[in-house]
C-alpha cells in the first residue's frame, strides 16, 4: 500500500518530495475511540503483531468529538442512509435538518441567531458567510450588489478561514496558505497574544502597539474580558485599533483601495495560523470599534432602519468558530466569553463528531432579510448538491446531543475545578478550562526546548525554541519525532490502564505548525489517558535536552582537541 499511494495519491498539505519512502507512509488499518490501528512498516518483526495502536492526538485534523467509530453517532448515519439516502433541499425539509436547526438556534445561536444556513464543510460555510456580510452591507450602504467598488475585510494577521479561493481571500496574501489566483482583500491587525513563558501567564503585546509583556495571576483573569474592560490596556487596545483603521479609510480615499465591507476573525485561537491564542480582551475592543459605526473610520454610520437587535452596525462580525466552536476550547461559543455575539457564525469540525463533513452558517435576522425580496435574483443563490445531505444533520444533531451529556459529567467537572472554575457561577459557561492539568502546563513551559506554551479546552500548544520560526520550520516536528517510536522503545513502560487496545504499547501521531507542536484530545478521552500523554510530552523533551547537551559537549570536547593539536603543532 505504501508504495502504491506514492505512486498515486496527491495529499493534502504533503510536501511529497519529503515522503519519497515506504517507511515515511502511515498506513491506518482501522480506528477506534483515541486511536489508529497503524501497520508498523518501520520496525517489522516476524515474533510481533504486525499492528500497533497509534493515538491520534490531532484529534484528525480537529474534527474528533468523541473518538474514531463512536457508536451512537455512526447509528445516527446508518439511520439517515438507510432513511433517506440523499434529498435536495431548496424549499423542503426533512426531520435531521430541523433537528440540527433548532439546536443550534437553542444552542450556540441563542440569544442573536434566528437563521441557520446548512452546507458542506468549514471553508464554504466561511464562503457563505462572506456573501451574507458583503450583501447586508452593500444593501445598507446603497450600493448595487453588482457593484465594481472594491470590497475588502478587516482580520488578524495569521488568519486562515479556509481553502477555497473567497476564504482565503479574507486573508493576507503573505502566509504560506496562498496560490495564483488568491487576492487578499482588506486590511490585517497583528493581534497581542496569551500564553504561559518560563513558568508565567501573560499577554505579549504585538509590534504595533510598542510590544511589552503583561502578567496575569490566573486564566480567568486573562479572560474575565468585562472586568478587564476599562483597564490601561483596553485603552491601548482602542487607540491603537483606530489608529489602524483611520490610516486605512485615508489611504483609501487617497489611492482608491477596498471599503471595508465585514470583521472576520477566529475568536480566541488562532489554529492554522501558529495556534496563537489571542487576548480576548483584544477582539472585544476590535468588535466595539467595528460596531461604532464611526465614519472617520471607514464604517458604516448609517443605522439599521426597524431591525432593533436583529441588526448590525458598523459593519457585519463573523466569528469563524470552524475549529474553536462546539466545546473544542471548553466553552460552546466564544460569544460569552468575549462579551459579544457576533452578527454571522460558523460552526463545523466537532459539529458532526468527526464521521461526516457539514458546516452551519448561523446569522441575524436582519442579515436575512437583506438576501428577502420579490426579486430572486437578489436571494442567497449558493448552495452544493448535497446541501443539507440528511446523514450529515442527523449525525450531527446526534453529536449534540451527546456532547450536552458530557457538559454535565463528573469528568468535566473535575477538569473545570483543576482550572480554578467555581460550578453554578454561570454553570461555568463564562470561565475558561483545560482538559490539561494546569500545573503540567505551567511546568511545560519552564523546559528548556520550550518557548511558550498555553491550552485551553481540548488543546494544548507548545511553541519550541529555535532559529527558523513559522509554518516552514521543521523545528517541532523534530523535536517531539520520538513519539512516533513510543512503542518499540525498551525504556519507556506504558501504563496499561491509560486506553490503549489491550493495553498495548502504543505510540503517538501527532502534527505541527513549524515551530509550534500541538496535541488535542476528544471531548470524551479520558483524564488517565491525558495524564499519560503529559508524561510522553515531558519524557520526550527531557530526552532531546540530554541529546542536545550531549552533542554540545562533543562539540567542545572535538573543538578542545583541535586547540591541543594546534598548541602541539607550533611547539
Amino acid at each position: 500500500m505504501p508504495e502504491r499511494a506514492i505512486d498515486s495519491v496527491w495529499w493534502p498539505f504533503v510536501q511529497h518530495a519529503d515522503y519519497q519512502h515506504p517507511a515515511t507512509v502511515n498506513v491506518i488499518d482501522s480506528a477506534s475511540s483515541d486511536f489508529f490501528s497503524v501497520y508498523d512498516n518501520k520496525h517489522p518483526s516476524p515474533t510481533a503483531s504486525l499492528l500497533h495502536p497509534q493515538l491520534d492526538s490531532s484529534a484528525s485534523w480537529w474534527t474528533q468529538t468523541f473518538g474514531h467509530a463512536h457508536t451512537n453517532t455512526t447509528l445516527a448515519a446508518a439511520r439517515a442512509a438507510g432513511r433517506y439516502g440523499h434529498v435536495m433541499f431548496p424549499a423542503a425539509i426533512h426531520l435531521p435538518a430541523l433537528k440540527l436547526t433548532e439546536a443550534m438556534l437553542r444552542g450556540p445561536g441563542k440569544g442573536w441567531a434566528h437563521r441557520v444556513f446548512i452546507s458542506d464543510n468549514g471553508s464554504t460555510g466561511m464562503e457563505v458567510a462572506i456573501k451574507m456580510a458583503l450583501r447586508a452591507w452593500t444593501k445598507r450602504m446603497g450600493v448595487p450588489a453588482t457593484t465594481t467598488e472594491k470590497l475588502g475585510v478587516l482580520g488578524l494577521t495569521g488568519s486562515y478561514h479556509g481553502d477555497t479561493i473567497g476564504a482565503m481571500d479574507a486573508c493576507e496574501k503573505t502566509g504560506v496558505y496562498t496560490c495564483e489566483w488568491h487576492e487578499g482583500k482588506g486590511v490585517w491587525i497583528d493581534p497581542p497574544t496569551v500564553g504561559f513563558v518560563d513558568g508565567k501567564l501573560g499577554v505579549r503585546l504585538s509590534s504595533g502597539m510598542g510590544e511589552g509583556w503583561f502578567e496575569f495571576d490566573s486564566v480567568n483573569g486573562v479572560y474575565g474580558v468585562q472586568e478587564r474592560m476599562g483597564t490601561e490596556l483596553e485603552k491601548v487596545y482602542r487607540e491603537y485599533v483606530e489608529r489602524v483603521l483611520r490610516k486605512q479609510e485615508a489611504e483609501r480615499k487617497r489611492a482608491n483601495g477596498p471599503r471595508l465591507a465585514a470583521l472576520i476573525i477566529e475568536p480566541l485561537v488562532m489554529g492554522a495560523g501558529g495556534m496563537k491564542f489571542v487576548d480576548p480582551l483584544f477582539q472585544r475592543v476590535l468588535v466595539d470599534v467595528v460596531r461604532s459605526g464611526k465614519e472617520e473610520l471607514g464604517l458604516c454610520g448609517i443605522k439599521g432602519r426597524g431591525e432593533g437587535q436583529e441588526g448590525w452596525e458598523g459593519l457585519p462580525v463573523i466569528y469563524d468558530e470552524v475549529f474553536v466552536g462546539l466545546y473544542r476550547l471548553g466553552v460552546q461559543s466564544a460569544g460569552p466569553v468575549l462579551g459579544v455575539h457576533p452578527d454571522i457564525a460558523v460552526n463545523a469540525k466537532v459539529l458532526t463528531g468527526g464521521l461526516v463533513p457539514l458546516a452551519v452558517t448561523l446569522a441575524k435576522e436582519g442579515i436575512f432579510k437583506a438576501f428577502l425580496s420579490c426579486r430572486k435574483d437578489e436571494a442567497l443563490l449558493h448552495g452544493h448538491s448535497y446541501s443539507a445531505h440528511p446523514v450529515g444533520c442527523e449525525v450531527a444533531a446526534e453529536t449534540l446531543k451527546e456532547i450536552g451529556k458530557l457538559t454535565r459529567s463528573g469528568e468535566w467537572r473535575e477538569a473545570r475545578k483543576r482550572w480554578g472554575v467555581v460550578e453554578g457561577q454561570a454553570d461555568g459557561k463564562e470561565s475558561v478550562w483545560s482538559f490539561w492539568d494546569p500545573e503540567f502546563v505551567r511546568r511545560l513551559s519552564e523546559m528548556e526546548r520550550v518557548e511558550e506554551v498555553m491550552a485551553l479546552g481540548c488543546v494544548l500548544a507548545i511553541k519550541v525554541t529555535g532559529a527558523r520560526k513559522g509554518y516552514t520550520s521543521y523545528a517541532a516536528e523534530k523535536t517531539f519525532s520520538l513519539l512516533n517510536y513510543l512503542h518499540v522503545r525498551k525504556d519507556v513502560a506504558q501504563a496499561p490502564e491509560t486506553g490503549a487496545p489491550g493495553g498495548a504499547p502504543y505510540s503517538v501521531h501527532f502534527r505541527t505548525l513549524g515551530n509550534v507542536a500541538y496535541f488535542m484530545t476528544s471531548l470524551n478521552t479520558k483524564p488517565a489517558m491525558v495524564r499519560d500523554i503529559e508524561v510522553w510530552i515531558r519524557y520526550v523533551l527531557e530526552w532531546v535536552t540530554r541529546v542536545d547537551r550531549e552533542r554540545e559537549r562533543e562539540r567542545e570536547q572535538e573543538a578542545n582537541w583541535g586547540r591541543r593539536r594546534s598548541f602541539s603543532a607550533a611547539v
